[in-house]
């Protein structure tokens, strides 16, 4: 059976573009125009995914975050004419697994949007074992490998990589990082962040057939580039 796709925008044009992108590439969709109608058909057609607009007409579309993600392992990705970074950050850190700008080419957000739903499946079980290429992280053992050797880390950049791992492909923010690796520091800088995770680029990333690991996500956060 076809994934169902929920489309929330208050905007008709806007609306039959994304069903009509939807509908060729094989999804079910539905359509709610506001943050009621959303919730009412979150409910009656349980969706795989839904994408979200922000300026909706009876409330924020932020607003809107935390209540889908309650509903279980829902994608949910937000589609906005808003491109400030503390909107992108805000939306993240709410629960959102990516964030996409308008206008948007339709073709990367249905990439972005089958990597949404590949993750969010998996999600349920922490993935144990992350690979690109020849290099495999192994998150039960603390162990990093380029084929048959072993890659020293440092146990921060262990802690980095394992928070990025652990939700491979998907944003994860500068704040939520530092949260949870620099716990016990009274004054977490996002200077140390940048520094560990230029060491694991120098340490991971190859010319070859792993190529880029870790991608920078311009003053939001880091994405792990690999499959669960």
């Amino acid at each position: 059976m076809s994934a169902t796709i929920l489309i929330v925008d208050d905007e008709q044009p806007i609306r039959r573009l994304l069903r009509n992108t939807l509908e060729r590439a094989g999804y079910r969709v539905a359509e709610a125009m506001n943050g009621a109608e959303a919730m009412t058909q979150l409910r009656a057609e349980a969706p795989s995914g839904v994408l979200l607009d922000l300026g909706l007409p009876d409330r924020d579309g932020l607003e809107l975050v935390p209540l889908i993600r309650r509903q279980g392992e829902t994608a949910i990705l937000v589609i906005s004419a808003r491109d400030a970074t503390d909107q992108k950050v805000a939306a993240l850190d709410l629960g959102a697994d990516d964030y996409v700008t308008k206008p948007f080419d339709t073709e990367e957000l249905l990439a972005r949007l089958r990597v949404a739903l590949r993750h969010r499946s998996l999600s349920a079980a922490t993935p144990k074992i992350v690979r690109k290429g020849d290099l495999e992280i192994d998150l039960d053992q603390r162990v990093v490998r380029r084929g048959a050797e072993e890659i020293h880390l440092t146990r921060k950049e262990h802690d980095v990589l394992a928070i990025l791992a652990r939700s491979v492909g998907r944003v994860v923010t500068h704040d939520r990082i530092l949260a949870a690796a620099w716990s016990r520091e009274e004054d977490p800088r996002i200077e140390y962040l940048r520094i560990v995770v230029r060491n694991l680029r120098q340490k991971l990333e190859t010319p070859g057939p792993v190529g880029s690991v870790i991608a920078n996500e311009l003053g939001v956060g880091y994405r792990l580039l690999a499959e669960a």
